[in-house]
């Protein structure tokens, strides 16, 4: 697995569409930071470590009252071969401020939000809506 942030949004959004209640995947720093800011947000309901040996990430996933998936599109946006960096004045507004990016910065994993009010800006790892 070359890119194992982009593997963890797809299986995030294979489960929706296959209305699974909660997905399993291999864990690690980044990756849980990023499900972290996803409960936060309120785009999932639990971020879970479950095993000893191989920790693994347990997400319990969010649908609204029609059955829908809470987010609606998961797209990773810096790359291996193509990072993405932004200064504290080209912050992403994802979907008119509806949506969240997620950055990588000097102050850890935030959101578009979160380094606007630091005023820093970063490497834009996803974006989420």
């Amino acid at each position: 697995m070359t890119d194992p942030i982009a593997d963890m949004l797809t299986r995030i959004r294979n489960a929706q569409l296959a209305k699974k209640a909660e997905v399993i995947l291999p864990s690690s720093k980044i990756k849980l930071q990023i499900a972290q800011i996803l409960k936060k947000e309120g785009y999932i309901s639990e971020v879970e470590s479950v095993g000893k040996q191989f920790p693994e990430l347990k997400l319990t996933l969010k649908y609204d009252k029609q059955k829908m998936p809470v987010i609606r599109d998961i797209k990773r946006i810096s790359t291996g071969g193509q990072r993405i960096y932004v200064g504290k004045d080209q912050l992403p507004i994802v979907l008119n401020g509806l949506g969240v990016a997620v950055l990588s910065t000097s102050k850890g994993l935030l959101t578009n939000k979160e380094a606007q009010k630091q005023g820093i800006g970063g490497e834009v790892i996803c974006e989420i809506y």
